[in-house]
């Protein structure tokens, strides 16, 4: 299994932090966040990473180089890096050629987190906070029927339960082609603007999609300034 980091982004929510460091580069208890991840993706066995990087990506090349950590370092660059994060996901599709972990890189998280995504029986999963409920910011596993249906901020009108997505995607080899099909009906249409979870829904038609529960266990996407505070204060002490 490999994983596939998306960090191209701007940040520009944070922007008097990432005007001067990509996001993933933020340091939280005196780490940055792309070392947490490394040193997380080695206690669970995954030591080839690929990270998709764009704005500042002299910064992350310098920070963690080709080895970290015990872990193998490719890169990708998405030029295009003010765009939505479908373009991201978009030019990793060449590494989408084993299994995998789609990861977001804004996350500080327990390990336990991962560990739940790598060793769950879905070989296709999300992972679920479902201690969380929508106000509308937050990006929800949907699921119907037993398998998930849609990762959104959008709600469907139906569904049986629902949660906030931590930011992980595990898929196994044989169904990545059905990820990349999936985004590609929209990168014909041009929605570079896109969130790539918007672009999965016929990924999930194609593939049951299963889910691992996660409520309980500490963990914070850093979007805002005060989600630093909120990290630093509230998650890193039980980590």
């Amino acid at each position: 299994m490999r994983a596939v980091i998306l960090a191209a982004g701007v940040g520009k929510r944070l922007w008097p932090v990432t005007q001067h460091k990509p996001k993933c580069l933020i340091e939280i208890g005196g780490q940055t966040l792309l070392s947490r991840y490394l040193e997380v993706l080695a206690s669970v066995q995954i030591r080839d990473v690929t990270i998709v990087v764009g704005y500042k990506q002299e910064m992350i090349r310098a920070a963690v180089g080709t080895q970290h950590r015990g872990v193998s370092i490719s890169y990708l660059v998405n030029e295009e890096f003010h765009r939505g994060s479908i373009s991201s996901l978009w030019i990793a599709r060449s590494a989408l050629s084993d299994d995998v972990v789609i990861m977001d890189a804004d996350v500080l998280f327990h390990r336990e987190i991962l560990r739940r995504l790598v060793d769950s029986p879905f070989t296709n999963c999300l992972l679920m906070d479902d201690t969380v409920k929508q106000t509308g910011e937050e990006c929800m596993v949907v699921v119907q029927g037993g398998r998930v249906i849609a990762l959104s901020k959008k709600m469907p009108e139906r569904y049986d339960i629902a949660g906030e997505g931590v930011g992980f995607l595990k898929v196994r080899r044989a169904d990545t082609a059905h990820v990349i099909g999936s985004l590609k009906s929209y990168i014909d249409q041009g929605r570079w603007e896109m969130e790539y979870e918007d672009g999965l829904l016929q990924y999930f038609q194609d593939v049951k999609v299963g889910h691992e529960k996660i409520g309980g266990l500490p963990w914070t996407e850093i979007d805002f300034p005060e989600d630093i505070t909120r990290a630093e204060r509230e998650i890193l002490p039980r980590l």
